[in-house]
């Protein structure tokens, strides 16, 4: 199961946050290392799509997509000459698929540290920067000499040479504007910045009209180094109070009191999905209607394999709908009536959305 890891200074509201999203129980506390060892839990992705699809299939059972958070130990200022959890926590997130980094935009007495999201962001970005250029610096150099006998290992020395250029001037990978064939290059060195990146704006009860201005403030900072990096502000105390509401109805009518709609923590758990590359296929009937994860690109059989191995072994077609064609026409049956279901064979490329059933053969 791919994993984000989750990333800050200490008291930041990460274990708040890895708390609401798995429901688990690590401790959050107005001390710096309170978590010490990662905590890993799985949080349910949240689709509409499948709610609606049980609903028309009276399906007996639902089932979420689901993917894995670590609550990463806080990262303080100069981690990456050993302060701090040091290169402890740098191992912990070189683990994970994605980041997600929670600033800290609140006002505690009992925290110490600035409550500026920006200067969170800072260190943060400085940290793995230095942590890479370590790594890139040593890459760079036996890469230059095997160089000189394979020459092959070209494009692996500019990769390496233009991560260094950037790193030396404390900007991350994410925000170099390196091109995908140099990113991808660099891939089999595992750079902290080099991955996918999220950022999470941690704003206080009493913030919650600043949340949009506070969301802006980092965004925009992202923004003017020609990045793309998605910014979403919650107040995430309050958030996980409402996540620990287990009825749905009641849940929404205390976000929407507050006036933050369905809240900001299901709108990150799908960001952080599909950052993570994962998109979603369907499948409905009356005794289940499930959400399958597969990797974005991923063709018809290998989305079968995701159910059962025998099904993408002896795979021959499937038949795929979008959920809102077949939401609209009202059953499986009457879409294959109307001609609506379409037959694909083993070139065809899923498509997030898609409700499929496949035949096969073993």
């Amino acid at each position: 199961m791919e994993r984000f890891g989750l990333v800050g200074l200490p008291n930041a509201g990460k274990s708040s946050l890895y708390n609401a999203l798995t429901g688990g129980g690590a401790l959050a506390a107005p001390y710096p290392f309170a978590t010490k060892d990662p905590n890993i839990g799985v949080a349910m992705v949240p689709d509409e799509r499948l709610d609606r699809l049980s609903v028309m299939s009276r399906s007996k059972k639902t089932v979420h997509a689901q993917v894995e958070v670590v609550d990463i130990g806080g990262l303080v200022e100069g981690a990456s000459h050993g302060e701090g959890l040091g290169n402890k926590f740098l191992a912990n997130i070189r683990e994970v698929d994605a980041i997600v980094f929670v600033l800290r935009a609140f006002e505690n007495d009992d925290i110490v540290g600035s409550p500026d999201p920006l200067e969170h962001l800072r260190v943060v970005e400085l940290e793995l920067a230095l942590a890479d250029l370590e790594t890139v610096e040593k890459r760079l150099h036996a890469t230059r000499r095997q160089s000189k006998l394979d020459k092959s290992m070209a494009d692996d020395t500019d990769a390496l040479q233009a991560a260094f250029d950037a790193l030396a001037e404390g900007t991350p990978l994410y925000r170099a504007g390196l091109s995908d064939d140099v990113r991808a290059t660099l891939a089999p060195s595992f750079l902290l910045t080099n991955r996918r990146v999220l950022a999470v704006v941690n704003v206080g009860e009493d913030d919650i009209d600043d949340i949009a201005d506070k969301e802006r403030l980092v965004a925009d900072e992202l923004r003017a180094a020609g990045d793309d990096v998605e910014v979403i502000g919650m107040c995430v105390q309050m958030e996980a109070e409402a996540a620990s509401i287990t009825d749905p109805e009641e849940r929404r009518e205390i976000l929407e009191g507050f006036g933050l709609g369905e809240g900001a923590l299901f709108r990150m758990v799908r960001s952080a999905y599909h950052l993570l590359g994962l998109r979603t296929f369907l499948t409905t009937g009356e005794q289940e209607s499930r959400a399958w994860t597969f990797v974005e690109g991923s063709t018809a059989p290998v989305c079968a394999g995701r159910i059962h191995t025998d099904f993408q072994r002896g795979f021959i077609k499937a038949e795929v709908i979008q959920w809102d064609q077949l939401l609209e026409l009202g059953s499986w049956n009457a879409a294959k009536d109307v001609g609506k279901m379409r037959m694909e064979g083993k070139d065809y490329v899923a498509q997030d959305g898609d409700v499929m059933e496949f035949r096969f053969n073993v």
